[in-house]
């Protein structure tokens, strides 16, 4: 087991979509919905057929690696023809990039939510159970590669502990086996305030709120002090602080693309997350960033010395806290090829 410590780099600008909306040629692209039979963990029991949206893209033949993102992110990690806009980690999915569609194929999920499962609760261990049994679909008998940041890691602990037979390595980023009790209060604040918003008729406005509160969690402290020092300005018949404009920003945006009972769903999916990391054979890399509130250090290291295959930790410096992982990919990128290739980066 080993400890690098990455130097910061200067932050990566915005996405760069793939050039034009196609794939080239000799790239193929599936982004579609199979139905898939599961017995939810926290259901009666039975089990059942269960809508599974996927993405899966790069180089036919290729080993595929399975790219899963948090609780926010969807199947569409970078670019296609029927989704042109960019994916949520298009700096690190695409041709000649960290994730080289020329040398592996790509396949992503859409997070299976409580709804989707007719449970009562959903858990890490569905999702690894929906991905094994896509996998059976698209007969892939073993992936190379399962690259998880936050839910997505879990969700990679978890199919690494039940699936690991079909599992080359795992690469886990700022996602451990079990959530920080601290991190677990502040997103029972989120929910309550959904809840709250349910009960009065104001769900927008709870779950805008909600986010805003996940927003100073994802972020380092650092960063925020830097960004938003300013002094209070009077506005609006009131005193308006700096940091509150890009709060109720992200808010906004958030409840234009999520849905309530989906939040509700996933965020109480991390905290019945708990996977034991004797279960985990596979040759792990974790990943984490210093600044990180929600996934401290000393969780990884934990979970490194309790794994049970061999297990290296890359630990990167940066002002950006638990979305490190999403403003970090000129620091990630050299990480990742080497892990893909099975040794830790340089």
């Amino acid at each position: 087991m080993s400890l690098q410590t990455v130097p910061q780099t200067p932050d990566r600008p915005g996405c760069s979509p793939q050039p034009g909306v196609d794939l080239p040629e000799r790239l193929a692209c599936q982004r579609h919905v199979r139905h898939v039979r599961l017995s939810p963990r926290h259901g009666e029991g039975a089990a059942r057929s269960v809508q599974l949206r996927y993405l899966w893209t790069g180089r036919p033949g290729a080993p595929t690696v399975v790219v899963q993102g948090g609780i926010s992110a969807d199947r569409d990690v970078c670019a296609s023809p029927a989704h042109p806009e960019c994916g949520w980690w298009e700096d690190v999915v695409g041709p000649g990039r960290a994730i080289d569609l020329d040398r592996y194929r790509v396949l992503a999920i859409d997070w299976l939510d409580a709804d989707d499962l007719g449970a009562a609760a959903v858990s890490t261990l569905d999702q690894a159970d929906a991905v094994a049994a896509l996998l059976d679909t698209l007969r892939i008998a073993r992936i190379e590669a399962w690259v998880g940041a936050s839910y997505g890691a879990m969700a990679g602990l978890a199919f690494a502990s039940r699936h690991g037979h079909r599992l080359g390595r795992l690469v886990a980023i700022a996602g451990a086996h079990r959530p920080h009790p601290l991190a677990s209060a502040q997103r029972s604040v989120q929910r309550e305030i959904i809840r709250l918003g349910l009960r009065t008729g104001e769900v927008e406005q709870a779950l805008s709120l909600a986010r805003q509160l996940a927003m100073t969690t994802y972020r380092g402290s650092s960063e925020l002090a830097s960004r938003f020092a300013g002094e209070a300005q009077f506005r609006d018949g009131r005193y308006r602080l700096p940091v509150e404009d890009w709060l109720e920003h992200a808010g906004r945006k958030f409840v234009g693309r999520f849905d309530a009972q989906r939040y509700l769903a996933l965020s109480e999916s991390i905290d019945l997350h708990a996977i034991d990391p004797a279960t985990v054979r596979v040759p792990t890399i974790l990943i984490g960033f210093a600044s990180d509130r929600l996934v401290p250090l000393s969780d990884l290291c934990t979970l490194q010395r309790a794994l049970h295959g061999t297990a290296e930790l890359e630990v990167i410096e940066t002002p950006y806290g638990h979305d490190g992982f999403l403003k970090e990919a000129a620091q990630l990128a050299p990480v990742l090829r080497a892990s893909l290739k099975g040794r830790s980066g340089d």
